[in-house]
């Protein structure tokens, strides 16, 4: 077991709700309960069935009733930290809340620490360190497709993945130290030949799930999308058309947008971080200018640059010029005001298209909402093939699981260079325990103990 301290903390959002639920975990879990509480009955806590629901009251320490409340109680090792667990259901006020909270601290309890449930569940063997990962992808998904990936991962489907991987590695290295130490046993043995068939199947594992970090960070995290082009082109308004409100303000007059404004919008599954951005263009106003140097920064980390131009205007050489300056694998552009090309349209479009060869290149209209079905579709093009799919595979999403899978990698083609050289099964047996270790880091198995502190110092206080 982790600690005989007992933690406690309040496990739902802050702020005023129906219902607030306490969480209690640890050896002195119930005892603490039931010098607070009464049941209807007069029945303790301690003496209630596991997973038992008990109506009564909470008083504090001078008997002064504080809330009428729902006891729920859950014995070691089947709980949620694998200690026993006792939550207290009460109203969701916050000084309800909290004044419940304070009168369980006072009877013992020690306030718990940003991740601490989630955290002694781990450390008593109760979930992985790639499940607890995916706790917190659960809580923090803007999108159903990012709640199926976490939830997916919850469910051990990554855990399944590198066991599945260990066996391999477990048969390879057991085989190797019976050679080393019983070279004169008549034991049957791999051969070489056999270990490289092993070896290219686990690297084959391994990169199938490298292969999914890349829709799997996007759906975790985002696509960082930039709205960038010159003054007045309609960057504000495509926001706006997009988040269906008026996020950002729009006018006449060049220059309005001063400062970087960031907002969600789901794209059929897909998290776009939506930033507009100053229009970039030379300016004497130092306010102005702020603006487009905090615009040439969201270039540099963005995943999507979403450039815009007026077609009313055509394209300029400065437009050009801005265009050339940036990664055309990232960009999309936008001739907008569509819906005020009345004559010549077609001629239009063709001179933008044939100027704007190298790019993918959208005719839209933001305010009339034109296009905007087809920018979508471009999008999940470039990014998923024109479909987002997420299957009921396992799915590498953050870059800590991605790092220990490359090194895993990197380890298997150093053992299968080795063999190939005739070198000695010892100096083999190195690589193939380095690449075992480092799978072992994504189940937390094999990982320093900063790294897990860090980790769950992400959750969120009562998790």
């Amino acid at each position: 077991m982790f600690s005989k301290v007992t933690i406690a903390a309040i496990s739902t959002a802050y702020g005023t709700s129906g219902v607030g639920i306490i969480r209690i975990s640890g050896d002195d879990a119930l005892n603490i309960v039931d010098t607070i509480f009464r049941s209807k009955k007069g029945i303790k806590i301690k003496d209630k069935k596991t997973y038992s629901i008990t109506y009564g009251h909470i008083f504090d320490e001078n008997g002064i009733t504080l809330d009428e409340v729902i006891i729920l109680k859950m014995l070691a090792p089947h709980s949620y930290t694998g200690e026993d667990v006792v939550e207290i259901q009460c109203h969701g006020g916050v000084i309800v809340l909290n004044t419940i909270l304070e009168v369980v601290l006072n009877r013992g309890a020690i306030l718990a620490e940003p991740g601490e449930f989630s955290k002694r569940a781990f450390l008593n063997g109760k979930i992985d360190l790639s499940q607890a990962e995916a706790i917190i992808d659960l809580i923090n998904a803007k999108t159903k497709t990012a709640m199926r990936v976490a939830s997916n991962n919850l469910n051990g489907m990554l855990k399944y993945k590198i066991d599945e991987c260990k066996k391999i590695f477990i048969e390879i290295l057991a085989d190797i130290e019976a050679d080393i130490d019983f070279p004169e046993e008549d034991i049957e043995r791999l051969n070489n030949k056999e270990i490289l068939v092993m070896i290219d199947d686990l690297n084959s594992k391994i990169l199938k799930l490298l292969d999914t970090f890349k829709n799997g960070r996007i759906v975790r995290e985002g696509l960082k999308t930039v709205l960038i082009g010159n003054t007045n082109v309609g960057k504000s308004s495509l926001l706006n058309t997009l988040l269906n409100t008026n996020r950002s303000i729009v006018t006449d007059i060049h220059g309005t947008t001063r400062d970087l404004i960031e907002e969600y919008y789901n794209m059929g599954g897909i998290p776009l971080i939506l930033t507009d951005t100053a229009g970039i263009r030379e300016t004497d106003d130092i306010v102005e200018k702020i603006g487009v140097e905090k615009t040439k920064e969201a270039i540099k980390n963005a995943d999507l640059i979403i450039y815009i131009f007026d077609v009313m205007k055509g394209i300029c050489e400065e437009d050009i010029s801005n265009l050339n300056s940036l990664d055309k694998s990232k960009v999309i552009v936008l001739a907008n005001k569509l819906d005020l090309l009345n004559t010549n349209s077609s001629i239009k479009k063709e001179e933008i298209n044939k100027r704007l060869d190298d790019y993918r290149v959208l005719f839209i209209s933001a305010t009339k909402k034109i296009g905007i079905s087809e920018l979508e579709y471009e999008i999940k093009d470039m990014f998923f093939d024109g479909k987002v799919e997420i299957n009921d595979e396992a799915t590498i999403s953050n870059i800590r699981q991605k790092v220990a899978l490359e090194k895993a990698h990197q380890s298997l083609q150093s053992a299968s260079l080795s063999i190939s050289k005739g070198l000695p099964l010892n100096v083999i047996s190195i690589d193939i325990t380095n690449a075992l270790v480092n799978l072992q880091e994504i189940t937390g198995e094999a990982l320093d103990e900063n790294i897990i502190d860090k980790i769950f110092s992400k959750f969120c206080l009562g998790k």
